[in-house]
């Protein structure tokens, strides 16, 4: 049986994060598809600026700005909400808005915490549980969580952040399986290094020697994404030497994976002592 497409084509777009990084790259790239593009941020000069640039540039493309905070639930349900009654439904969520946190975990301020859990956890979840019924309805949607490497490693210093990643991995596959046959495609991208503002929001050091030969722009990022979740892959690692050493990594046994990040934890403890 072949596999179904994502409705991108003529459809209607809702893609959070949108104001920066991949997700501002994700725009740009399903602009000229679309009929209708939704882009959310809690950033407002940033979204308008969006807007102006794709409706100039496409200028038969409904562009949607709305700010929002996606780390009040609240907002997100309201956010939800109007979308549906304003468009009936939407063809494709893409799930881009996260944020990092790095320390050693009990040294973590807790609204910080938080807020992280909120907006990398709660607003995915909630969105996609207002948003696909619509599409279970009409035989056809796509969902595509923008997840991270994080969401099959261990990394010590970003408990809460790699903890979040992995509930997008859980949820991700298993939404998947749920919605098998009802036309709604489920995806997730795991990128590696991205050339985006990410890490300095997230106090991450400068990349090292790995972190260089790995990292891709979030152009190339958001191409590669795309052209996965087109072909239906349930997980999508951009960029194609990260992605060589991503498929390594899951055969690597899980005993070997806790030794190297025992390792690094007991480093990272030393040198934040």
């Amino acid at each position: 049986m072949a596999t179904s497409r994502p409705p991108i084509d003529g459809g209607t777009v809702l893609i959070t994060g949108a104001s920066s990084g991949i997700g501002l790259e994700l725009a740009r790239e399903l602009a000229p598809r679309v009929r209708s593009l939704v882009v959310v941020a809690r950033r407002v000069e940033r979204l308008e600026g969006l807007k102006d640039e794709l409706s100039a540039t496409h200028p038969g493309l409904v562009v949607r700005a709305e700010p929002c905070d996606l780390s009040d639930p609240d907002a997100v349900d309201a956010l939800s909400g109007g979308l549906l009654d304003d468009f009936g439904a939407v063809d494709v969520l893409v799930n881009n808005a996260g944020a990092g946190l790095q320390g050693l975990y009990e040294k973590s301020e807790w609204d910080r915490v938080y807020g992280l859990i909120r907006l990398n956890v709660v607003a995915l979840a909630l969105l996609t549980r207002r948003l696909t019924p619509a599409m279970v309805a009409r035989r056809g949607g796509g969902v595509l969580n923008i997840n991270s490497g994080a969401g099959v490693a261990i990394m010590p210093g970003m408990a809460a952040y790699v903890g979040t990643k992995h509930f997008v991995t859980g949820f991700t596959e298993t939404l998947r399986a749920e919605l098998d046959g009802t036309g709604v495609v489920v995806s997730q991208a795991l990128p590696g290094p991205v050339a985006t503002g990410f890490d300095e929001a997230a106090n991450i050091g400068p990349p090292g020697a790995l972190d260089r030969l790995f990292r891709i722009s979030a152009a190339r990022c958001a191409r590669d994404v795309i052209r996965g979740f087109e072909r239906g892959r349930p997980m999508i690692f951009p960029g194609s030497a990260y992605r060589a050493v991503m498929t390594l990594q899951g055969a690597l046994p899980r005993a070997l994976q806790r030794r190297a990040a025992r390792s690094q934890g007991q480093t990272l403890r030393h040198t934040q002592a």
